[in-house]
Parts: C-alpha cells; structure tokens; sequence
C-alpha cells in the first residue's frame, strides 16, 4: 500500500491519499473514515461511469451471493438503500451483473441477496443486464435511474467499503465512457473524489478492485497522480 501525507494546514484535517487492492484494503480504508474509490476499469467502476454519464441518478456496487470471504458483506442491504433511493425519485432500479453472455434468469442465479433487498424496500426492478463497460448504454435508457452493479471484483469491494463504514464509497475510471474521452474519465474521477474528501473532512483511498489486475492498479495510481495535481495534498 502507498501511502501519501499532505502538508498539515490544520489541527483538525489533514488531507491523506492511499492507493491499496482488494476487499481487504478497502474495508481497512473505510474503517479509517476515508472516501474510498474502486478502481475496476473491466468493467465495474467503467460501467458505472458510463451509466452516470447516460443519467443515471446513483450507482451502487455489490457482491454476488457465492463470495465467501472473511470480510463482512451485505448485498441486501446494499440493495435495499439503491431501492430507497429510487423510491425517492418515484424511479427504478436497474442490475448490472454476470455472465455477459446469459439469459435474464441465468443472470438472477447469483444476485437473490440484492433482489432480496430491493424487493424488501418495495422498489421496481427495470432490468437485469451484462457488464459491458462503456458499452452498456447502448442496453437502455438509464435516465433517472438508479444501478447497482453486482460484480466478483468491484462490487465485492464496493461492498466491502460500503458496510464496513466509509463516509462514502464511489467510483472512478480511466477508461473512454459515453461522454468522456482521452484524460476526461480520469480527472472527473479525481475530482468527485477531492470534492467528498472535502465534504466529509477525510483523506481518500483508491483501491484496484484486484492485485491481479494490473490495469486496476496502474489506473489507481493514474489517478492519485491527479489528485496531487489538483492540489488536493496542500489543502
């Protein structure tokens, strides 16, 4: 793990970054308080972007139900809050999930602890579609909608993060999505990061959703490189 210290302008805050992997890493980050940002560019945290650009209201990530691991997960309650928001705005949910290629049921196999919660808050399900990364909003029109990507990488670190206490979880990416191209997806994701660190008063945590996947890890650093180039170190 890197760690990076600002220079403390403060008593109260000093601004931190970190870049860590895995579940692991983020449930340490989140019970340090920080914001913490999944990093998982095939395809999570890309599709996510995607669908925030297409409209999307909010986007959750959550863990299948087949993950076993040491580290608490709580996929319903993840679904139940996505189905609260969307109540909120009189809208619909919408699941993202594996195997690309698959029918609708065989995609539900493995998500029945989010099902469970959305259906628990009394939200309506739009669909059940495959996480294509950018290419996702060519599925259907998530305008006002709220998603909640259930994935074996970046959801099981999001839900992680999520449930182990983190002021706020989200996502970046530095891959082309529906509005944004060449360094655009990377510094937006720098910014939304700067902007909640800010909120909360917290340092920032940005997680590869895997150390298995080295273009989690070199787009981690990409973008912590630009949140030092924002400043963000010496607020």
């Amino acid at each position: 793990m890197v760690k990076l210290l600002g220079n403390q302008r403060s008593t109260e805050w000093t601004p931190t970054l970190n870049i860590t992997s895995n579940a692991s890493g983020a449930a340490k980050a989140a019970r340090k308080g920080d914001i913490v940002m999944i990093v998982d560019i095939i395809d999570m945290s890309t599709t996510i972007e995607a669908t925030l650009d297409a409209g999307a209201l909010d986007a959750f990530g959550a863990s299948p139900d087949h993950i076993s691991l040491k580290i608490q997960t709580n996929p319903e309650k993840i679904g139940y809050f996505a189905a609260k928001k969307a109540l909120k705005y009189d809208s619909e949910v919408v699941l993202i999930t594996e195997p690309r290629l698959a029918s609708r049921e065989e995609r539900e196999k493995n998500i029945n602890l989010t099902l469970t919660g959305i259906k628990r808050a009394g939200a309506e399900i739009e669909d059940i579609i495959p996480n294509l990364g950018a290419e996702v909003v060519k599925l259907l029109d998530f305008e006002e909608k709220v998603v909640v990507a259930i994935t074996e990488t970046g959801g099981v670190a999001y839900d992680v993060a999520y449930n182990h206490g983190a002021p706020e979880v989200i996502t970046g990416t530095i891959a082309r999505t529906f509005k944004k191209k060449g360094a655009q997806p990377a510094r937006i994701s720098a910014q939304r990061a700067i902007r909640l660190a800010q909120k909360f008063k917290t340092g920032i945590t940005l997680v590869a959703a895997s150390s298995n996947s080295y273009e989690d890890i070199l787009a981690a650093e990409h973008i912590g490189k630009l949140i030092i180039e924002e400043g963000f170190l010496e607020l």
